[in-house]
């Protein structure tokens, strides 16, 4: 687990200025695409030649996060990682990020620090330079936006909108962890706020914890794919749902799907924790999101190789386009897929 730090300083007794060398004196250059860094009025990324890919994500406080059981260091390791997730979706390396921070008075210097010190060290682990961002303050508490900048060869990005008739669905990992702990996390909450002397109940719950409050981007797959000279036609990783991204993949690529309820990979601790809340573990696998594994579709050619890689599972295959997309249950039955994931501009209900 990560450590806090006791000692307490204030924002203003560093002012902006203070607080970014603060933050971002221990930052190394780790890429000879990193011209520049931190401390100009821009950062200089020369990529040689190749294509560049740039993504951002945008987390608030109670809309993204709840801090009362979000680790600050997890925050900001979950922050970077989230970026990364996107750049390995495109079958991409991810090489640089900026990271801008909206924060009220309530936080302390120190506080900040433990943010930053979970997303130096997600760069640290994913060999990722720190370039720039911005601070500023904010009256409605945490605001992180993170941009991330990664290089692919040319011609080898991948796009949602090229999947092909006939190619078979895959799914790395296992899904509807990350939910399973998010459900947990807000049990407790609730259970604390209604006797703050209780203590969470959160012991044997390691691994759904960890895959929603600290998620890794799977930029081992990209690298295997490449390594075992392995072309999907179509990726998207799975921070919404997979039911929410294969319809992407299906819109954006004018196909359908049938995807095989027996196929979908689940953790025992989370068909566990699924019986808990009387949930079935593939609804929740489905439509829970924020497990940042990666979907993708691949030509059947492929099959003899995929068959050997156990981080990859087989879930379906590509239909046309009139067929819809569809989940074949265990007794052979077809029922339409629909988003039922996260959306940020939903209405739902407050925890």
């Amino acid at each position: 687990m990560f450590e806090s730090r006791n000692t307490k300083t204030n924002l203003s007794e560093l002012g902006e200025f203070g607080l970014i060398e603060r933050l971002t004196r221990d930052v190394k250059i780790q890429n000879d695409t990193t011209e520049l860094g931190v401390g100009d009025d821009c950062a200089v990324i020369n990529p040689g030649g190749k294509r560049v890919l740039i993504t951002t994500d945008l987390l608030i406080e109670d809309v993204h996060f709840d801090l009362t059981y979000s680790p600050l260091k997890h925050l900001g390791y979950k922050a970077i990682a989230v970026n990364l997730s996107d750049i390995a979706a495109m079958m991409g390396l991810p090489q640089q990020v900026t990271v801008s921070v909206a924060l009220s008075s309530r936080f302390t210097v120190e506080a900040i620090e433990e943010v930053y010190s979970g997303m130096k060290l997600c760069c640290r682990k994913y060999g990722v330079d720190l370039v720039g961002g911005d601070t500023t303050t904010s009256t409605t508490g945490l605001l992180i936006s993170v941009t991330a900048v990664g290089l692919a060869g040319e011609n080898c990005y991948i796009r949602r909108s090229t999947a092909q008739k006939g190619d078979l669905v895959c799914l790395t990992g296992n899904v509807g962890a990350a939910y399973m702990g998010l459900l947990l996390l807000q049990r407790e909450k609730l259970a604390w706020k209604a006797n703050p002397n209780l203590q969470p109940d959160l012991e044997g719950h390691d691994y759904i914890l960890e895959r929603f409050l600290k998620p890794e981007p799977r930029l081992d797959i990209v690298q295997l794919l490449q390594k075992n000279a392995l072309q999907p036609t179509s990726m998207i990783d799975v921070s919404d749902g997979v039911a929410s991204e294969i319809l992407h993949i299906c819109r954006s690529s004018a196909v359908g799907c049938a995807l095989y309820e027996e196929k979908i990979p689940i953790d025992p601790a989370t068909a566990l924790m699924a019986g808990v809340f009387n949930i079935n573990p593939v609804t929740a696998a489905m439509n829970g999101g924020e497990d940042y594994e990666l979907l993708f579709t691949i030509p059947q050619d492929a099959y003899p190789v995929l068959a050997q890689l156990k981080q990859i599972s087989i879930i379906g295959h590509i239909t046309d386009k009139n067929s819809g997309v569809n989940l074949i249950t265990h007794d052979n039955v077809s029922v339409p897929v629909e988003a039922q994931g996260w959306d940020a501009l939903r209405k739902r209900e407050q925890g």
